[in-house]
């Protein structure tokens, strides 16, 4: 059965579609005979108490020269749509709370939304790990420079890292005697005005930081190891780190189990979870990654897969 599909995300033309992930569920959508429309943040809008968009159709295909072409133009309320997935990457400003808030009209409306807008927003990534605390590390979340000094000389080798960044960005490492800790806490708390979190270094990261997807909550059963760069403690691929597919363990799978019914709950149907060694250390609920890499080393259709959950779940 064919279906309008409408994907919130950046400029079509900004992505790279080797890699991106959003390219790879427009692909599986493309397969299935779905009509494809994107549009970005700037393009939603509220008239009186209706969801309404600005919209480009698009076809799509798997050349990187050539990735899409521009069908047409349209606007419209939230019945032009049977599915609209929510993609549109970090940062997670006023502007992206803001189309959380829109998009809930749509929902209203009847038209489901993925993951759920009110879920992405009451989610942090990085505190909504904090849920599940016997799969984290120790780790202390405040905006107190005595606190985190502590919290340091306690640990010794700790991670420090803002609350709202992507793609390894502003991740620091400090280990006893540094003598930059204090700018670093400084910079990074805004002088006591911002909370950040301080994590126990994870010796594990050597050997990958490991994004593992769930749909609705069950995990893809190989995840994507992100193996640091010489000389890096961050494995983000952003931040120059190798992916290497790798089978989940036991411990991957009880960390999944403990997560995944707290994601169905909460309509948080594809998310990617981060591993280090024996826990978890973020959730992804925003716009999880590595779908391509997965898929090519693997012989995988994670996206494909998805959409026939969306699908079986579409009135």
């Amino acid at each position: 059965m064919s279906r309008h599909i409408g994907i919130v995300m950046d400029p079509i033309d900004t992505i790279n579609p080797k890699k991106d992930s959003t390219f790879a569920m427009m692909l599986a959508a493309a397969r299935k005979g779905w009509r494809i429309s994107v549009m970005t943040l700037s393009n939603l809008s509220l008239r009186q108490d209706q969801f309404w968009a600005r919209y480009q159709t698009i076809t799509v295909q798997d050349d990187p020269n050539h990735y899409y072409d521009l069908v047409s133009d349209h606007e419209g309320g939230p019945e032009a749509f049977d599915v609209i997935l929510m993609r549109k990457d970090p940062p997670f400003n006023m502007d992206y709370i803001y189309a959380t808030y829109l998009l809930e009209f749509a929902e209203r409306a009847g038209v489901p939304v993925f993951n759920r807008p009110g879920s992405i927003r009451d989610c942090n990534e990085k505190l909504f790990a904090l849920q599940f605390s016997n799969c984290i590390p120790d780790l202390i979340v405040t905006s107190e420079a005595d606190q985190l000094r502590s919290f340091q000389e306690a640990h010794g080798d700790v991670i420090l890292k803002p609350l709202d960044g992507m793609g390894g960005a502003s991740i620091f490492r400090i280990r006893p005697g540094d003598t930059n800790r204090n700018v670093i806490i400084e910079t990074l708390t805004q002088l006591g005005h911002q909370k950040i979190m301080a994590q126990r270094y994870l010796p594990e990261i050597s050997q990958g930081d490991t994004r593992i997807l769930l749909i609705n909550g069950e995990p893809v059963p190989f995840g994507l190891a992100r193996i640091p760069s010489a000389g890096e403690t961050r494995g983000n691929l952003a931040a120059g780190g190798s992916g290497v597919a790798r089978p989940l363990t036991d411990r991957d799978r009880w960390i999944c189990d403990q997560v995944g019914p707290v994601l169905r709950d909460k309509g948080l149907v594809f998310v990617g979870i981060d591993v280090i060694g024996d826990y978890l250390t973020e959730i992804n609920v925003t716009c999880p990654t590595c779908i391509r890499e997965l898929d090519a080393s693997e012989g995988l259709d994670i996206a494909g897969d998805y959409l026939d959950h969306l699908a079986s779940s579409l009135p």
